[in-house]
């Protein structure tokens, strides 16, 4: 008899067989790719020696130009070469509006949408120009392993909102990569630093990017990461850092900014960043815009970016609050992202945690090399259980109910992946469908809040309302993704969505919505409790309405009659009121009052069902 072999949990059939895994950091200025080789974790090189990829594409006549060469075209050519795609992705045309001035391109709007930059090839979405740069360092990869890749875990800010998510998630479908899951960025970077091997504590990642911001509180206990809390800016980056020196530059020269062709835009840009990263080692730097120059000194450039790293500290403080921890408690801060090498940006974090962060690993380099070990986990080179990441979502996920309410079904910080359930009901006698709205956000009221998606539940038995019972489910994946589905219970008929927005939050609007939901928290309560005892108080009238229309001229004296009619008008009287109190007061002496019509409503229906059967038939044999 043959023995048949099978491998140990979490690892390749064949013991000596390693599966070509990358981790990958699509960001908004550079990209890059990494993987694990003998127990080693770098970025790959192109055929130069080149780690970074710029994350620019260009279109040509002739093809597509992807990194450094179509980045050389930036100036000449910036209507058709396309940089901090990034900022783009999960966004609608609504949205890119709001970018400041920071894009200059040409935009169109998709039937999903989605924005569509005008190139001289055609209109194109952010997916798919993100398509390009996946392609083009998963060609790198593969050429560098000596073969096909089997699979990649690709970084997004942990701030990315669900419609982000998807879009980058879309990107790495057209280049054709296998995705492992979506990682946080913040918490990418503390594998990096083999933070997962120590024992306990408690570590902050604050990520600046070219176009995004994040801060992560993570809590490491025995190799698993646990985030705590999350904060950023999904649209704050070392591109409006450029984007306040250009503006100094313009100014200078005498140059109105609304008065700016494409070129022109691209132009300064460009040279504010030489400019800033120049900074960085001297004190003094030569600029130039036309036929002006001049020189920026590095104590002018801190007071220009001064208010954007304050803007950043504020969302560090809400994280470590939202962490229910103090700065003294931080273990380490990791630094990530180019925009880190600021000088003030280092003193500032040094100075809010007390300590001297991390900066050992190259700041550009360190997402994905973290990324790199978490997919050499998930493809079986190592044991996955070395290694447990656990995120949680930004913002609460929810329902609407009667009343225009919001009902928070899993709230925001929670742990990922999760599913959790919650039953609600009918509101409306005989109703046999039921419309579910899924929201995202922090307020009491839907209005304040985000609507995800919409979808309907039918097939619903026709009962009395409040006979039904429908379970909703919401399920969201170990890449942030939400999938949402709904159950009468007794017939088992469903209905389900999975919420793939066509673009994702505006500028600050996740951070907005977090800071009203404090500021608001008050005035959300009241409105709620108003809302609740408004819906209860229609909920009464229409009931006693249909019952006395139906059963009141026969089961009561017209005395009887007169004065529930009275107690009717009365209620909706109270129920404009907008006191809160006074209509649940209302609402307690209508439905006392009426306790004894319903009393001989119940008994009417008891003859009616008993009339022409005796009693021994409803005896139990």
């Amino acid at each position: 008899m043959s023995l048949l072999q099978i491998s140990e949990p979490g690892q390749a059939p064949e013991p000596h067989q390693q599966k070509r895994a990358v981790g990958i950091d699509l960001g908004t200025t550079n990209s890059l790719v990494a993987t694990v080789r003998s127990g080693s974790t770098d970025t790959l090189t192109d055929l130069e020696g080149r780690h970074i990829l710029p994350s620019v594409v260009r279109y040509t006549e002739s093809g597509i130009e992807v990194g450094h060469e179509a980045w050389a075209h930036a100036v000449e050519d910036s209507l058709n070469t396309i940089v901090s795609v990034k900022r783009l992705m999960g966004r609608g045309l609504k949205d890119v509006s709001t970018l400041g001035g920071v894009l200059p391109y040409q935009f169109a709007e998709s039937e999903s949408r989605m924005p569509l930059i005008q190139t001289r090839k055609g209109a194109f979405s952010p997916v798919e120009i993100s398509a390009e740069i996946l392609r083009t360092l998963a060609e790198r990869a593969s050429e560098s392993l000596g073969g096909e890749l089997d699979g990649a875990v690709i970084t997004v800010p942990a701030y990315f909102d669900d419609g982000q998510r998807q879009a980058t998630k879309d990107a790495a479908r057209l280049a054709g990569i296998n995705v492992y899951r979506l990682l946080n960025e913040p918490t990418a970077a503390a594998v990096a630093y083999g933070l997962d091997e120590g024992a306990e504590g408690v570590i902050a990642v604050y990520d600046l990017g070219g176009g995004t911001f994040d801060i992560s509180v993570l809590r490491l206990n025995k190799g698993v990461f646990e985030v705590m809390a999350t904060g950023g800016d999904s649209a704050l980056g070392g591109d409006d850092f450029d984007k306040v020196l250009a503006g100094w530059i313009l100014d200078q020269a005498g140059i109105g900014h609304d008065a700016l062709e494409s070129g022109s835009h691209r132009a300064v840009m460009v040279e504010a960043r030489r400019a800033k990263e120049a900074l960085t080692d001297n004190d003094t730097v030569s600029v130039s815009h036309g036929d002006w120059s001049g020189e920026v000194t590095k104590a002018l450039f801190n007071e220009l970016v001064e208010p954007l790293v304050t803007k950043t500290l504020r969302s560090f403080k809400r994280a470590l609050r939202d962490g229910g921890v103090k700065a003294r408690d931080l273990q380490e801060v990791v630094m990530v992202g180019g925009s880190t090498r600021v000088p003030l940006v280092r003193d500032k974090v040094a100075e809010l945690a007390g300590k001297e962060p991390l900066t050992s690993i190259d700041p550009d380099r360190v997402v994905a090399m973290g990324a790199a070990r978490q997919a050499n986990a998930l493809a079986g080179n190592k044991s996955a259980d070395e290694m447990l990441l656990l995120d949680v979502i930004p913002l609460s996920l929810g329902l609407e109910t009667m009343g225009g309410l919001m009902e928070k079904v899993i709230h925001r910080n929670t742990t990922i992946p999760v599913s959790r359930a919650q039953e609600f009901t009918t509101y409306k006698d005989g109703q046999t469908a039921m419309a579910v709205q899924v929201l995202q956000g922090e307020r009491e009221l839907v209005n304040d809040n985000r609507s995800l998606a919409r979808f309907e539940l039918r097939g619903i038995p026709p009962l009395p309302a409040g006979s039904a019972k429908i379970r909703v489910t919401f399920q969201v994946d170990a890449d942030g993704l939400l999938s949402v589905s709904a159950e009468e219970l007794s017939t088992g008929v469903s209905s389900s969505v999975v919420v793939k927005p066509s673009y994702g939050l505006s500028d600050d609007e996740i951070t907005r919505m977090l800071r009203d939901s404090q500021t608001s928290a008050a005035s959300d309560r009241d409105a709620r409790k108003l809302r609740e005892q408004e819906v209860e108080a229609d909920r009464l009238g229409e009931a006693l309405a249909v019952a006395l229309d139906t059963d009141g001229k026969a089961l009561l004296s017209e005395e009887e009659f007169s004065a529930l009619v009275s107690d009717l008008r009365n209620l909706k009287s109270v129920r404009g009121s907008g006191d809160a109190d006074a209509i649940k007061v209302e609402i307690e002496r209508v439905a006392k009052a009426s306790d004894a019509f319903a009393a001989r409503r119940m008994n009417q229906g008891i003859r009616n069902a008993l009339s022409g059967h005796k009693i021994d038939e409803f005896k139990e044999s």
